[in-house]
């Protein structure tokens, strides 16, 4: 289910309130391929809810380019939204996600191995009240760069 950040704080004290625990991650899921759906499957199954920041298109041409993303952020979310794993995605214009995860408190905050956890957005947060934060390893050679690259040449 797609979702506003205007009901994500109700939603997430009605999931605790259910018992049920929230993992939370993010990103821009442009191009989406095997690499995404591997690393939401994982995330997934470190708890009972999967939340996913989705940055908007605004957000994205800061730190990823003009001609990023390739695809607008309807797009983006309504194919994460179609994902099994996937429960909620919540769209964020900021170029952090930490606005949000402040809003959410998940109970796991989740990022690529690619990160090191000094370098992860919120993790001090979330460990603050006792969250975890955890990495997960990537699959070598999937990317949306790689896509893009491989099919301009």
């Amino acid at each position: 289910m797609i979702i506003s950040q205007n009901r994500i704080i109700s939603l997430a004290n009605n999931l605790r309130r259910r018992g049920k625990l929230i993992v939370f991650t993010n990103g821009v899921f442009d191009i989406l391929h095997y690499g995404h759906v591997d690393y939401l499957t994982k995330a997934k199954r470190m708890g009972d809810v999967l939340m996913v920041g989705l940055n908007k298109d605004s957000s994205v041409r800061k730190f990823k380019g003009q001609d990023r993303p390739i695809q607008n952020e309807k797009d983006r979310a309504r194919i994460l939204d179609a994902l099994k794993p996937v429960d909620y995605v919540v769209l964020f214009s900021e170029n952090t996600p930490e606005n949000l995860i402040k809003l959410i408190k998940p109970d796991i905050l989740v990022k690529g191995a690619d990160y090191k956890i000094s370098e992860i957005v919120g993790a001090e947060f979330v460990k603050s009240y006792g969250g975890v934060v955890k990495r997960i390893k990537l699959i070598k050679g999937r990317s949306t760069t790689g896509i893009i690259k491989k099919s301009t040449n």
